[in-house]
């Protein structure tokens, strides 16, 4: 009996010792073997992530080209940016003491606005009764505003200096534009402005005696004055001539050059669309036309009225005659300087231009060898200028003879140089007003 007791004892023991030996195995040594497992499980995850992002890189890699200097061409355009935010904060806190507001009360103010500025109006819709742009030259902000809701006495006023354009070629925008002239001296009589200058479309005759009482040479107002055609006052001075420009009464556009513009062979030689008046040089250019059978190689459509207003599909029609045309024929008018000379600039098709003087009192040729057109020849513009139309058939026989690669090479002269032209005039515009307005105030 003792000896079984003995012996399930040592069993017991027995058991115990191996439980014991067992447990501390998976103690010492299951904690290892998981681990190992689950890193190679992570590895294995890891591994397929990485795939994946790799393939994500690839997959970008082939859907975009890859750009070795997209850092400084990032780091440039944030220098960029912050350079135009301070210039724009500091010409911000500059525009109470550096500021002239443009009223526009004449189509050529949209000239000035949309084609010398290059500034845009809002709203865009012509037809609208208020439309007013904005644009900072140098140190100096420029508001323009116009419309018919610009009217005297019915607009805040909250700058010192003001250019009013005006409108004075016949009689009754003569009274028109005299209403505005005393609407701003009593402005200025009452310290609500302190200077004025006048942009007028004057008359084509240059009869604008009305307006000499109101400069300040005169004992009047009007600090500068920038008249349109050749005017016998013009001194360089307080008298400056201003360009015609294109006819935006009749909505002639902003014209931007295209690579066609410049470089498409062009169907027709020359191209005059226009009144005829009877008796004129006009006339005489038609039938010089007729006779030696340029009409066929000319885009030429005749009126014997004149028409203040295009329809939208003459318009298109002049367009597309400037646009298809190596030369445009400028025969004189009530004027030398005529709407078509710019347009036709506007287009690259070179304008052949009548170069003589037109009754009335403009120019002074005894003085002024180089008039008419004394502005355009003084920025030197490269027209064909002709005496008289009998030179004209010599002239189309030339053109001729020209190949293609020199008319583009002429038309992108034309082009370069009537921006050109723009652009010193802004110049020059803006650099008058200041020393005018501002210059003079420190003294």
């Amino acid at each position: 009996m003792r000896l079984t007791r003995t012996r399930l004892c040592s069993l017991l023991v027995a058991l115990y010792c191996l439980f014991s030996i067992y447990a501390a195995y998976h103690v010492f040594f299951g904690r290892r073997r998981r681990a190992t497992a689950a890193s190679s499980r992570g590895s294995r995850k890891a591994a397929v992530q990485a795939k994946e992002r790799r393939g994500r890189d690839q997959s970008a890699l082939e859907s975009e080209e890859w750009n070795p200097w997209e850092g400084d061409e990032k780091s440039e355009q944030q220098h960029r940016i912050k350079t135009s935010l301070q210039m724009l904060t500091k010409s911000t806190r500059e525009k109470t003491e550096r500021s002239i507001q443009i009223w526009g009360k004449a189509a050529i103010g949209l000239y000035l606005w949309e084609h010398i500025f290059e500034g845009t109006l809002d709203p865009t819709d012509v037809t609208a009764q208020w439309r007013e742009g904005q644009s900072i030259v140098g140190r100096t902000h420029y508001s323009f505003i116009t419309g018919p809701a610009v009217l005297p006495g019915y607009f805040s006023i909250d700058v010192d200096n003001v250019v009013l354009v005006l409108n004075g070629r016949e009689k009754a925008k003569i009274v028109h534009a005299t209403q505005w002239l005393l609407y701003t001296q009593n402005l200025i009589q009452t310290q609500k402005l302190q200077h004025l200058a006048v942009v007028l479309l004057g008359n084509e005759h240059c009869d604008n005696d009305w307006i000499m009482k109101f400069l300040k040479r005169n004992r009047g107002f009007v600090d500068l004055l920038f008249i349109t055609y050749d005017s016998p006052w013009i001194n360089g001075a307080d008298v400056l001539q201003w360009p015609l420009g294109v006819a935006t009464y009749r909505k002639f556009p902003v014209v931007e050059a295209t690579w066609s513009m410049l470089h498409d062979e062009r169907p027709y030689i020359c191209n005059f669309l226009g009144t005829v008046y009877e008796n004129s040089s006009r006339q005489a250019l038609m039938n010089i036309l007729k006779q030696n059978g340029s009409e066929k190689l000319c885009w030429v459509s005749a009126r014997e009225q004149w028409q203040p207003q295009e329809t939208n599909e003459s318009l298109r029609n002049y367009q597309d005659a400037l646009l298809q045309s190596d030369l445009t024929l400028c025969p004189v008018g009530v004027n030398t300087e005529c709407y078509r000379i710019y347009e036709a600039s506007s287009f690259g098709s070179v304008p052949v231009v009548e170069d003589v003087m037109t009754a009335g009192h403009c120019g002074n040729t005894s003085s002024h060898h180089s008039t008419p057109l004394q502005l355009l020849k003084a920025m030197g513009a490269p027209f064909i200028f002709i005496k008289d139309w009998k030179e004209l058939p010599a002239i189309l026989e030339k053109e001729k003879t020209i190949i293609l690669q020199e008319k583009v090479q002429r038309r992108k002269m034309l082009l370069q140089w009537y921006q050109h032209f723009k652009t010193e005039l802004k110049r020059k515009f803006t650099n008058t007003l200041e020393s005018s307005f501002f210059m003079n105030n420190k003294g």
